[in-house]
């Protein structure tokens, strides 16, 4: 855990406390806490909405009746002392609750004159943390120090006003999605932070020691393929009784290693679908431009790779789908032109499906195409290509979203729609 190496370096004080932002924090802040032979507890906060626009935050409250009220935002949104109370009546009941539901009847550690890290899984808009961060204010901390793996690099320096410290590993400039930059971003549940809870504590844990886990086992496999001379890497991901097998095949300028691919394969995985992700061209031959946009080249790769992954033992008889980005969508569909039944379902996430060209009419596998309402050009050649499909085929527009999904919810939005089209169109009973 880099968070945990991090922190162990740098926070040489005693008197230590650190508090995971429930749910998604509280496995980063076990670790934390373990590293640092700390008490670990939760940070149970609610953002106080303006009435009219819930998004806005006025102020926040926590446990103990602290709340944190910002008067500017009141005063701009014109928020009424009895619109006030109201939202701070409800919000103070769902703390309650929280609270409750994670620590019992326990109370919560004391945090006067301690030093106190927020730790959270990451940080997009910092509304949370934000609040979390003045609510142990409010307790008594005596130093804040808020942790997190990866955040948005204009919102960590903002927090920088509310705590004395932001540690935070990774800052892209593009953070797409919290869960982009996991390896295993599987939902954490409450069962599960109740017992993270209890071993730090010392308490009889059972199952798998509340260590978060996928909700099915699988199994993962570094793999090669060799096609023709040509060795290529891939990782190979199978649930446990996997319904079937997604395909990923990337686009231009990115691998297997590509973090947004890898997010939505996580996703799939959790819904109990294999996935392959795997390298279409050497290292050498990304260096000639030509070979990118060579599709009949991609998609020949492709089809025998797929030939190859019938032939694995974790695999075999899972009926196959394809997952493209970019130019690897093109492809995906020529392959699955190609090989006709042996695809089932093809999704193409701001695809360039126009390049398959003739091989389109072909294509017998139900095709999701997904594109950005702001990717114009891109649109513009799916609607294009879509008129070219004769199989079951849907044009998914996501609201406000550019060519590489970036947008906050947009990556989830493709990941969802890709687990929905795929569990819904690969056929079950396959041998």
């Amino acid at each position: 855990m880099r968070l945990a190496e991090r922190l162990t370096g740098m926070v040489t004080e005693e008197n230590v406390v650190v508090l995971g932002l429930p749910r998604g924090g509280v496995p980063v802040a076990f670790e934390v806490a373990q590293a640092l032979g700390a008490p670990l507890d939760v940070i149970v906060v609610r953002k106080l909405g303006v009435p009219f626009q819930p998004e806005l935050g006025f102020g926040a409250v926590g446990e103990g009746g602290i709340s944190v009220i910002n008067p500017e935002v009141v005063r701009t949104a014109a928020v009424t002392p009895a619109e006030m109370a109201t939202v701070e009546r409800g919000e103070r009941a769902e703390v309650l609750r929280r609270a409750r539901r994670f620590r019992g009847d326990s109370a919560p550690v004391d945090l006067s004159g301690r030093t106190v890290i927020v730790v959270d899984d990451g940080i997009a808009t910092g509304g949370t943390a934000r609040a979390a961060c003045q609510v142990v204010r409010a307790r008594g901390a005596a130093r804040v120090i808020l942790a997190v793996p990866v955040g948005a690099p204009d919102t960590v320096a903002s927090l920088r006003q509310d705590a004395d410290e932001v540690i935070c590993l990774e800052t892209p400039d593009a953070l797409w999605a919290i869960g982009v930059w996991y390896a295993d971003f599987t939902q954490t549940t409450d069962e599960q932070v109740v017992k993270l809870l209890r071993r730090a504590a010392g308490g009889a844990v059972s199952g798998k020691d509340g260590v978060v886990t996928s909700d099915q086992p699988e199994r993962a496999d570094e793999v090669v393929v060799n096609v023709g001379e040509v060795r290529l890497p891939g990782r190979l991901v199978v649930p446990e009784e996997a319904a079937g097998v997604v395909v990923f095949v990337h686009g231009s300028g990115s691998s297997r290693h590509s973090p947004r691919n890898r997010y939505v394969a996580s996703m799939l995985n959790r819904a109990g679908l294999a996935t392959l992700l795997f390298d279409l061209l050497t290292v050498e031959e990304e260096y000639d431009r030509g070979n990118v946009f060579d599709i009949e080249l991609l998609a020949g790769r492709l089809s025998q790779v797929t030939r190859w992954l019938s032939d694995q033992p974790q695999a075999a008889g899972l009926p196959v789908g394809y997952f493209g980005a970019s130019t690897g969508a093109a492809a995906a569909l020529w392959a699955a032109a190609d090989l006709g039944g042996q695809v089932a379902a093809v999704v193409s996430r701001g695809g360039r499906p126009d390049l398959a060209g003739p091989r389109l009419s072909a294509v017998r596998a139900a095709t999701l195409l997904i594109v950005g309402s702001r990717d114009e050009l891109v649109l513009g050649l799916n609607e294009t290509a879509q008129q070219q499909l004769r199989c079951e085929n849907h044009l998914e527009i996501i609201p406000d979203a550019t060519h590489l999904f970036e947008e906050p919810g947009a990556l989830e939005t493709v990941a969802d729609l890709a687990r929905d089209w795929f569990t819904d169109h690969l056929p079950t009973g396959v041998s």
